[in-house]
């Protein structure tokens, strides 16, 4: 069994309001409480890196999954939302939504855009993230997935 280690160091100088720094790997950016949760939402908070995580581990684990099945694209984009839940003062991270865009090479066949859509669901249940919180946070995909139109010269 392989096992990886990933490092953080913070450091929070201050009270609840301040502004503190992480740095793992290449990530390195101020934190501090986003102006949402009466912050001063200066760089980034615990609401976006958890909404970042679950986002690149999706994208990443379907890129993966498209070349495996030699799946070709044109483009794969995608925007994700995150949905926090304040009740009595008690903050709930409920919902992530994912929305990939899956543009297919002008010459895909129908047989393409059914695998790439099931592809993408099943990203969602292989990302390493995605399994992490499954039970805690509830997850949707709205996936689009169409042929694109090719350079006409």
């Amino acid at each position: 069994m392989a096992e990886h280690h990933f490092h953080l160091k913070a450091n929070w100088p201050g009270l609840r309001n301040d502004i503190g720094e992480i740095e793992a790997g290449n990530l390195k950016t101020k934190i501090s409480i986003p102006p949402e949760m009466d912050g001063p939402g200066v760089g980034t908070n615990p609401d976006e890196m958890l909404l970042g995580a679950a986002a690149t581990c999706y994208i990443i684990t379907l890129a993966a999954m498209m070349e495996r099945s030699k799946l070709e694209k044109e483009s794969l984009t995608m925007e994700s939302e995150a949905i926090v839940d304040v009740t009595s003062g008690v903050f709930t991270y409920k919902k992530i939504i994912h929305r990939p865009r899956v543009v297919l090479k002008s010459n895909a066949s129908e047989k393409d855009v059914a695998l790439a859509e099931k592809l993408a669901r099943k990203a969602e249940t292989s990302c390493m993230i995605s399994r992490a919180i499954q039970g805690n946070v509830e997850l949707e995909l709205q996936a689009t997935v169409e042929i694109g139109e090719g350079l006409l010269f």
